[in-house]
């Protein structure tokens, strides 16, 4: 079945595991119940080419039903709360790579 969604690539420098690891356990809850999901996630230990402020060592695509869904959750109380306690300190610099409207096979 096709699907379309709504996706954001995006490049992280974390700088503190165990802190982005509280802000994944505490954001994942809100995505989830807004129909969203991570599509993939990685870890990655070089970055060589690209225009980012500091190397990536984190890699996810976040995948949500639609853009106006996307907005909704970045904008969310509850997610905004648990970004400020745990993504702010444990994260140097962040990269949006592409967010695009696509079709899944």
């Amino acid at each position: 079945m096709n699907q379309t969604r709504f996706e954001v690539h995006v490049g992280l420098h974390v700088t503190n595991e165990s802190q982005y690891q509280m802000y994944r356990d505490g954001m994942t809850p809100i995505l989830t119940q807004m129909g969203g999901d991570f599509r993939y996630d990685m870890r990655v230990n070089e970055l060589i080419k690209g225009d980012a402020p500091d190397p990536f060592n984190r890699v996810f695509v976040i995948s949500f039903p639609d853009e106006p869904t996307k907005d909704a959750f970045f904008a969310n109380e509850q997610y905004r709360a648990v970004r400020t306690l745990h993504f702010d300190p444990s994260v140097k610099s962040a990269t949006i790579i592409a967010q695009y409207t696509c079709t899944l096979l």
